[in-house]
């Protein structure tokens, strides 16, 4: 049975059909508010953690779940490519959990921040805030290999609303490259094209999702523009981004991302976990092992994708980006909290986490360490 759900935002009326799915639509998605004349609505994960704070334990068991539904008889090598930056731990997770399945593969993760390596192709997502993403070939030879020679390319976002973002992807993909995809596989924790990428692939194609159905956005009338702050830098910081790159943007077939290796938690602490941008894994795994000690762990990230309070949003710090893009930063959903320990980690520069921010996070709790992933 088709499931019908309905938000009225400022601008407009948002209706989903969702298909019919063992998971429940509140467990999984919520609806915010977007400061961008583009698109004036946005699918938050309630999984993910990048907008809504979240235990680890159920961040890992969507991974889990997604990974299950994957097929066994995936030609090789597979290319598992995630999309920055909130899908950037969703990737990343996914790809953890299907290594040992699909062991000749190589995970990529699109970015907005250039690297000293090869570019393997840019596209747009048009109807983002940052429409520009790049994609850089591995350091590692290995890794250049399959992605050279993938047969299989393996597309993960946290949710799909048309399909066209992926298009460019893949046809970006397929000009960069001289071999071409036999087979191609979406994964999302929702997909809300209704199925409009089966015949528009030149590919075997199969979608994999905890929810999928269609949408369908209703404008207001009358309803108060809006302004979208430049977020749509993807050119070189000011500050340098570390020198271990381990974590995807140039490429991962092993996990060995390490972040914060001396800190241990008292059972029963209040933690909150906080990623930077598209350097989220990291500290996803440090939030996930805190939790295996026993402390009460939530993650999220800071964002550059502007959002107004409201509905999905109960809370909005902004504050300067750490990477020196002269850009503004948002983290939501947690200055209406209390947490014994804030942990935050950057992969820029020792000092570079802006000062606004730490001020803020203290207005929340008594202790806040920053972590460089020098």
């Amino acid at each position: 049975m088709i499931t019908v759900y309905e938000k009225i935002l400022q601008a407009g009326t948002l209706t989903v059909s969702v298909n019919p799915s063992s998971n429940k639509i509140e467990d999984i998605f919520d609806v915010a508010q977007r400061e961008n004349p583009k698109r004036a609505f946005l699918f938050i994960s309630k999984v993910l953690g990048h907008h809504i704070p979240v235990a680890p334990n159920k961040t890992r068991k969507a991974f889990r779940n997604l990974v299950s539904k994957l097929p066994s008889n995936i030609e090789g090598p597979i290319l598992f490519v995630g999309m920055a930056e909130t899908a950037v731990a969703l990737a990343c997770g996914i790809y953890q959990e299907a290594r040992n399945k699909y062991p000749d593969s190589v995970l990529l993760l699109t970015t907005r921040h250039p690297t000293e390596e090869k570019l393997l192709c840019n596209f747009k997502e048009l109807h983002s805030h940052a429409t520009d993403h790049l994609l850089f070939y591995p350091q590692c030879p290995q890794m250049q290999e399959k992605v050279d020679n993938a047969q299989t390319l393996i597309y993960i976002d946290d949710e799909t609303t048309t399909g066209n973002t992926f298009l460019n992807l893949f046809n970006a993909l397929e000009n960069a490259r001289e071999t071409k995809f036999r087979q191609v596989i979406t994964v999302n924790l929702a997909d809300w094209s209704d199925d409009g990428l089966e015949n528009r692939i030149d590919a075997d194609f199969s979608s994999f999702s905890l929810l999928s159905g269609r949408w369908n956005w209703k404008p207001k009338l009358g309803a108060p523009s809006v302004s979208m702050p430049n977020v749509n830098v993807s050119t070189p910081g000011k500050l340098s981004l570390s020198k271990r790159q381990d974590w995807g943007r140039l490429g991962m077939m092993e996990c060995h991302c390490e972040i914060g290796e001396h800190i241990h938690a008292k059972s029963g602490e209040r933690i909150l976990v906080i990623g930077t941008e598209e350097f989220v894994w990291p500290p996803f795994l440090l939030a996930e092992r805190l939790e295996k000690e026993g402390a009460d762990v939530q993650f999220c990230a800071t964002t550059r994708s502007p959002l107004a309070q409201g509905f999905a949003v109960s809370s909005v710090f902004t504050f300067e980006d750490n990477y020196g893009q002269g850009i503004p930063h948002f983290i939501y959903n947690i200055g209406h909290r209390r947490y014994d320990r804030i942990i935050i980690g950057a992969e820029t520069p020792v000092g570079s986490l802006s000062v606004s921010l730490i001020s803020k996070l203290r207005s929340i709790s008594g202790t806040v360490e920053c972590l460089y992933y020098e």
